[in-house]
């Protein structure tokens, strides 16, 4: 018997859904997208409107053949990728390549992988979506058109290897833009002063001045501050006014694609993309025991904060037998979108009320459940009363000083019971401060008062948090390619994480600033969020996508006609210094090669002399003494110097660029430069059969890598023949941030470790 096709993207949302559909259906996967543009050339048709040039991805040639082999033998195929541009076009290019002769073809949606929403999805089956494909496609050729346009000019400009986005570089602004906020930051003094006083009631409380002979108080040196505390002693301090009201503070809108990356920061501190691909877990099924895969959350791709009507109602009925009805709101709460949101998806939310974390806990692990449990209680937090505070402020005059106590006190908890948003760093919360009951005109007793001195502060680096936000408040990206952008900009190293903030490396800056004078438009934020808003514009039949591609083309195109002629030619000239060249006297410039920034002689080729450097905190360059090693180059026979780049030292051939060897190189115990020992061993490559051989890590631990590496990359730890003491396991060398160490080879399920070699099984 014939049996209908259904297609969605992956393995795991397939095996889910097998569940729903039973024996009628046969399900496949496509293992993503089938088709894109051709990695080797531009693949858009600029002169023939734009027409780009989808090719099968090879490595997808294969799921291609096997579903168009099972088209053929359906009654009807029904297309079920992602309910976005990515998925429409996944859905497009698949019904362009099966056969359609024998079955009709289908898209069905749904946001949630449930048995309910997926038979009404296939019930209710829709058309292929040609304006949301439509908008895709745009996007897809204004990406290529600007990468593939000005990667070959930053080649030619800067180094080979480099490359540009139309909206990772805009988020590389972003970065750059505030690293020199922070740079030409200049902190302002400033003191706050504290008296601790005491009424009837004899409870001790602080209070803060804030205000003197009627303006706001500006303390800013020390002695204006022991000058203000010397004229305080022995004063008499009096209750002048009492304020108190009570506060709401107001539950958080359910989960929106750019809230969950931002508060799954603040809470668990996930990268953006780790967020993303536990999400799409949760979404597309996860294996519950003997029930199997189950999807327990809604499509984690969405900017809208619409709720159902059925998931109100169950959320209402979970918390009035959970919590009590005292936790309820008369009638639910409506949380209102932006105004380009897509309200034909939902919220993240879970998609089973019956499946509390505490139920799911067993088979998922920690940080997949750290996730779901977010996600749960954010939204039955939505539906929930507003926690109550009793707040109170009062001011308590001494002659020309004004000071001010506040106080707050949780009096109903509210959603709180449940959910409490994340901080980022010194986000003011709701902490509890309870003053003593105080009436006004009280006298009061000073029993003593102090001074702290405090400095303005630069505005703090983006963590993934902040840095999402504030593509989304600019309009850069969508939500759906946040992910994308903060890794690229990474892998790309245009930025740097340390401590979980973004700094812009030297690259970064200096492509930024290249672009920016080369390119303002592409370069602009307002221009970038403009073009967002044209993509929406093609996806709401609005515009039409060759309009959009042809004005945005023909600016650009001007503009990289300049370019090529105005960009500044670092690659050739380099970046002027100040520094002068030890062995010709002419000035050194900073290039760029394969491993990072060197200076380099200006009078090249007549001098080849050249240096590594370094920056100080304020940017000066200092140049670096070659330090050379007592080790000989294998193919010349000169001495090896050792070299720095971004990945750290390295051994390099002093006859460079005649010879251009390199080797790895570690220290030993005493600072002595030595090169990486290599030593062949009788083991196998399990991946491509070549010998295993042993080598050094920068810090002196030893691992076997394949012979045959680049193209090989097999490797593994150095077992040192001794058995873990906890759990049985081969003991390994080890190295980190102190040095070598000695390791089980069972990390992360066994941490066991030791700094001393650990005695052999004898």
């Amino acid at each position: 018997m014939a049996k209908s096709l259904l297609i969605v993207e992956s393995p795991a949302k397939a095996s889910t859904l097998k569940k729903f559909l039973g024996s009628d259906f046969t399900v496949k996967a496509s293992m993503g997208h089938v088709k894109d543009l051709p990695k080797s050339k531009l693949g858009v048709d600029i002169e023939n409107k734009f027409t780009p040039s989808y090719e099968v991805i090879r490595k997808k040639a294969k799921v291609l053949k096997e579903l168009k082999e099972a088209a053929k033998n359906a009654v009807a195929v029904y297309l079920a990728p992602d309910p976005d541009r990515e998925g429409e076009a996944i859905a497009w290019h698949i019904a362009e390549e099966i056969d359609e002769g024998k079955a009709e073809v289908y898209r069905v949606l749904f946001n949630e992988i449930t048995r309910k929403a997926v038979l009404d999805a296939v019930k209710n089956p829709a058309k292929l979506d040609r304006n949301k494909y439509e908008s895709q496609v745009a996007r897809r050729v204004l990406d290529r058109l600007v990468g593939y346009r000005l990667s070959p000019l930053l080649w030619n400009k800067v180094r080979r290897g480099l490359s540009a986005g139309r909206v990772q570089s805009v988020a590389v602004r972003l970065i750059s833009e505030r690293e020199r906020e922070i740079t030409a930051f200049v902190p302002e003094e400033f003191w706050t002063i504290i008296a601790k006083l005491q009424g009837e009631s004899n409870e001790p409380f602080e209070a803060r001045l804030v205000k003197i002979k009627g303006e706001k108080a500006e303390v800013r040196t020390k002695e204006n501050a022991e000058e203000i505390i010397s004229a305080l002693k022995g004063a008499q301090f009096q209750v002048t006014g009492i304020e108190k009201k009570e506060r709401r503070r107001f539950p958080p809108p359910p989960f929106i694609t750019s809230t969950l990356q931002q508060e799954a920061w603040k809470k668990l501190r996930f990268p953006v993309k780790k967020t993303m691909q536990l999400a799409q877990r949760l979404y597309e099924g996860v294996e519950l025991g003997d029930e199997g895969s189950i999807g327990l959350i809604t499509y984690m791709r969405t900017d809208s904060v619409r709720i159902s009507q059925s998931a109100i109602e169950e959320s209402r009925d979970l918390i009035r037998s959970r919590y009590g009805p005292e936790f309820l709101p008369e009638s639910p709460n409506v949380y209102k979108s932006r105004k380009e949101a897509q309200e034909a998806h939902e919220a993240i939310r879970p998609t089973y009320f019956d499946k509390p974390p505490d139920a799911v806990m067993p088979y998922l692990d920690k940080d997949i459940f750290a996730l779901y449990e977010m996600v749960w209680a954010r939204f039955l937090a939505c539906q929930m009363l507003p926690a109550l505070y009793d707040q109170s402020i009062v001011d308590i005059a001494s002659g020309d000083f004004l000071f001010r106590a506040t106080g707050s006190r949780l009096k109903f908890q509210g959603f709180l019971v449940v959910y409490i948003e994340g901080k980022e760093d010194k986000e003011e919360g709701d902490e509890e401060k309870v003053l003593p009951d105080l009436k006004e005109g009280e006298g009061l007793v000073l029993l003593g008062i102090s001074h702290e001195q405090h400095f303005t502060e630069p505005p703090p680096r983006y963590t993934d948090a902040s840095l999402v936000k504030e593509l989304e408040d600019k309009g850069i990206g969508r939500p759906s390619t946040y992910a994308t952008i903060l890794s690229t900009i990474q892998e790309r190293g245009y930025t740097r994480k340390e401590k979980g903030r973004f700094h812009p490396t030297e690259l970064g800056f200096m492509v930024t600033d290249l672009l920016v004078e080369s390119f303002p438009r592409i370069m602009d934020v307002g221009f970038t969020a403009g073009m967002e808003e044209h993509l929406d514009e093609i996806e709401d039949g609005k515009a039409g996508r060759v309009e959009i591609l042809r004005e945005f083309y023909s600016a650009f195109e001007e503009d990289l006609k300049k370019a090529h002629v105005e960009m500044k030619d670092l690659k050739t000239k380099g970046t002027p210094t100040e520094l002068k060249c030890d062995k010709c006297g002419n000035p050194m410039v900073i290039k760029w090669g394969r491993r990072g920034e060197f200076l380099a002689c200006s009078n090249y080729p007549e001098c080849k002399n050249t240096s590594d450097f370094v920056r100080d905190k304020d940017g000066k360059i200092t140049a670096v003494r070659r330090e050379e090693s007592q080790e000989k180059c294998e193919k010349c026979g000169r001495p090896m110097a050792v070299k720095r780049s971004r990945y750290g030292e390295f051994l390099a051939c002093t006859g460079y660029p005649e010879c251009r060897n390199t080797r790895s190189l570690f220290r030993d115990q005493e600072g002595k430069v030595r090169a990486e020992e290599v030593e062949l061993t009788e083991e196998k490559c399990p991946k491509c059969g070549g010998r295993m051989i042993i080598r050094r890590s920068h810090v002196g631990a030893r691992f076997l890598s394949c012979e045959n590496y680049p193209k090989c990359r097999s490797a593994k730890p150095m077992p040192v023949g001794a058995k873990c003491p906890s759990c049985g396991g081969d003991i390994v060398e080890r190295g980190g941030r102190k040095g070598l160490f000695y390791g089980c080879i069972n990390y992360p399920s066994c941490r066991y470790t030791s700094r001393e070699f650990p005695a052999s099984d004898g």
